[in-house]
């Protein structure tokens, strides 16, 4: 009896030591690896960055790290600059952002046309929202600049040309970081 007491614990610390080994292998734990891969894209965000950015220290990563995805990953400058580039890199010509108009919006898609993302000048908030606001918008694609704000009904109440369903899934940390990204870039008009 003791004896299979024993086995029973054995096989039972096995199996909660096996989950603890396989969650250590499955993107739950970091290691080397992926600190390596983050100070690389980190680096590479404050390479392309195509405007000065002015940010707290203690938000330096965060910052490089949204500019990586806002820049190399997201393509929201193809959406939110009007125009995106000062040359037409389509057109073989040297890839130039449109640094005065950065994220600022004014681009028209139909009927709609694409928010300035950058820091309000009374509020100081990339697209005048919070963080949780911010989240609410990629995950949900509920517009809040609707007068009144308020959680989508029917289909005309949620952002038609936002890829939000793209960008819903993304991780709290990568959101976040394109928040300090947005908090870090300086206000910007939308272009004519």
């Amino acid at each position: 009896m003791v004896s299979r007491k024993i086995s029973v614990a054995l096989c039972v610390f096995g199996i909660t030591f096996a989950s603890v080994l396989a969650g250590a292998h499955d993107g739950k734990a970091k290691g080397k690896d992926d600190d390596e891969r983050d100070d690389a894209r980190i680096e590479r965000g404050f390479d392309i960055a195509p405007v000065a950015l002015h940010f707290k220290k203690n938000d330096h990563d965060l910052v490089g790290l949204g500019s990586y995805i806002v820049n190399a990953q997201g393509g929201c400058n193809d959406c939110h600059t009007n125009p995106p580039y000062t040359s037409d890199p389509h057109l073989g010509l040297p890839k130039v952002v449109n640094s005065a108009h950065h994220l600022a919006g004014g681009m028209a898609f139909g009927p709609f046309v694409s928010r300035n993302l950058t820091p309000d000048p009374a509020s100081g908030l990339p697209a005048n929202l919070t963080f949780e606001q911010f989240k609410l918008v990629i995950r949900t694609g509920v517009d809040l600049a609707k007068d009144p704000p308020h959680v989508p009904s029917e289909a005309h109440d949620l952002l038609q040309v936002m890829p939000w369903p793209v960008y819903q899934d993304m991780t709290d940390h990568d959101l976040l970081a394109i928040y300090k990204y947005l908090s870090a870039i300086p206000h910007a008009e939308p272009g004519p």
